[in-house]
């Protein structure tokens, strides 16, 4: 299992966040921008980021646009619009900048499969045994170079307990 116990992913690469007080510092509320938002950014990269000093974007919605869609609608639409509009993002930026998805409830909803590194989003409340392959779509078949985001005082924070934050990969490609 990878970790990474450092800032880095606050200024490179794609994450997924569900900390709270993470988010917080990183981030005020006016400086984290919604799904369509993204999008829109997308359409004529910013010189400037919205948040952590112009280095990172953090949006807000995925998993309400996941939870819209029905499990092969939320993998076709993550796998293929998302993924191309970070790819973009990482492009335009040439690694040097970070966005960051806020998923409050992430921590609850993420799946660690420790014996294959694979991560899934499981569906929400109500919706059954709905499992999307979010590592593997979004990320691609790089998952096992995913790290688990770890935020601690503590000299050896427990990587599957309260310190594990997010998610975090370096460049998908």
């Amino acid at each position: 299992m990878n970790l990474r116990e450092d800032g880095a992913w606050t200024r490179r690469g794609v994450s997924l966040l569900w900390d709270a007080d993470a988010l917080a510092r990183m981030a005020s509320p006016a400086e984290v921008v919604s799904m369509r938002d993204f999008f829109r950014l997308s359409k004529a990269w910013p010189d400037d980021l919205p948040s952590c000093d112009g280095n990172a974007v953090i949006v807000a919605g995925l998993e309400g646009c996941l939870d819209a869609l029905d499990e092969a609608e939320a993998e076709l639409w993550l796998s293929g619009r998302l993924r191309q509009v970070v790819l973009s993002f990482q492009d335009y930026y040439q690694g040097a900048a970070a966005v960051v998805f806020w998923l409050p409830t992430g921590r609850k909803r993420i799946d660690p499969s420790l014996a294959t590194e694979r991560y899934s989003l499981r569906g929400p409340s109500g919706r059954g045994d709905a499992v999307l392959a979010i590592g593997a779509c979004l990320i691609g078949g790089a998952e096992v170079d995913v790290a688990r985001i770890v935020e601690s005082s503590e000299t050896s924070p427990d990587p599957d307990g309260s310190a594990w934050v997010g998610l975090h990969h370096l460049r998908i490609s």
